[in-house]
């Protein structure tokens, strides 16, 4: 018997036929696998060839300088709540081309001695995006300083009380974490697995064995043919944060307490549904069409997170909606003492990015943010009424 034909570069796939053989040799693959390769395939991995901002998607930071500048100040705010030290560990996780960490550290020259304490630590994987951070962000640092760089979480150094608190940022970073689909049936839930269709040539959804329920704790309640979807490694990273944020416990982030923003779209309470997608040339796309071309991710379970992280001692403050955050940071009266100085059509520009960022039909309620801290910690701005 002949061997099936290689299948063919799906719209100029070269990850395709990798993944076809990887399937013919191991069987199907789960869906984090495949994201994970799709993704972070080191020679056709989407976020290994190319920068994906402005082409397939535009992040918050990119549509006004006032997101990043608000940021900053909130994490000033933390850094003087926390006693103002003298050094603290700041990091951003997949900090797109630096604009939100650039604007932040613009808007905390207000304070220098926030710039001072900072050690600036960047999680991007991207060679591409890593070139661009730094390109944004050496001019702002102090002199002789400089960012560091590295692959994921895990590698972040370990440390001690002395390396002082933790401020983290993480916008639209949980979106691309791997999760796994399960579907209900009449003999309980079994996950979606993506296998090769029948020419051999194309991939195609599949669903494995029906598993126990007691393997699967955390999914809501579903009926036959209905979608639940587990983000372990959302959960997992969270948990990890909340015990270096609670300043207990080893781990890959130094201890010593401090404050994570989470900024994302996503949903709360947890729920059924299928929120996998893809998006190709900024418009969307068949998740299976075209391996390694296309941005893939899903939204955020919030609530999931927030359990995560109090399982672990931490407080978890929200989520609330973008919109309602960024106005009780000062929104309104940030663009408008830009807009003061600034020519008709720049105003214009101003007014426009401030609703796209916070109108609830735009950005302002589909996107969240959720605060992570000590526990028993007073609620940080725009968190007051979570």
């Amino acid at each position: 018997m002949s061997p099936p034909p290689e299948p063919a570069g799906a719209a100029g796939s070269p990850l395709l036929p990798l993944l076809a053989a990887r399937i013919r040799a191991q069987g199907p693959l789960g869906l984090p696998e495949y994201m994970a390769l799709c993704l972070g395939h080191p020679r056709h991995g989407y976020y290994a060839t190319r920068d994906p901002l402005g082409r397939d998607f535009v992040t918050a930071p990119e549509i006004s300088q006032v997101f990043g500048e608000l940021v900053g100040l909130w994490l000033v705010e933390r850094w003087q709540a926390l006693g103002s030290p003298a050094r603290f560990r700041l990091v951003e996780l997949g900090p797109g081309r630096g604009t939100l960490m650039a604007d932040a550290l613009r808007a905390a020259r207000l304070v220098p001695a926030f710039g001072e304490a900072a050690r600036l630590h960047l999680v991007e994987s991207s060679p591409l995006l890593r070139r661009s951070q730094e390109a944004a962000l050496a001019p702002l640092l102090p002199a002789g300083r400089s960012a560091r760089w590295h692959e994921s979480i895990e590698t972040l150094p370990e440390g001690d009380a002395k390396g002082g608190p933790l401020l983290l940022v993480a916008n639209e970073f949980f979106d691309a974490l791997p999760i796994r689909q399960y579907q209900r049936t009449e003999q309980g839930w079994a996950e979606r697995q993506i296998g090769l269709a029948e020419d051999g040539r194309t991939l195609a959804w599949g669903l494995g064995p029906a598993l126990p329920e007691a393997a699967l704790p955390g999914l809501p309640a579903a009926e036959p043919g209905e979608l639940a979807e587990l983000g372990l490694a959302g959960r997992r990273l969270a948990a990890t944060l909340a015990r270096q944020l609670a300043g207990e416990g080893p781990g890959p982030i130094p201890k010593g307490g401090g404050w994570a923003l989470i900024l994302d779209y996503g949903y709360a309470p947890s729920r059924t549904g299928d929120t996998f997608q893809a998006l190709q040339d900024g418009r969307p796309a068949d998740p299976l069409a075209a391996p390694g071309r296309a941005d893939l991710t899903a939204h955020v379970d919030f609530a999931a997170l927030a359990a995560a992280a109090e399982a672990e001692g931490a407080a978890a403050r929200g989520p609330v909606e973008q919109g309602a955050f960024l106005e009780a940071l000062g929104l309104a009266q940030r663009i408008e003492a830009l807009s003061r100085a600034a020519a008709r059509e720049q105003a214009e520009a101003l007014a426009a990015g401030a609703r796209r960022l916070a109108a609830p039909e735009a950005m302002g309620r589909l996107f969240k943010a959720l605060a992570l801290g000590p526990a028993g910690a007073p609620a940080p701005p725009g968190f007051a009424s979570a």
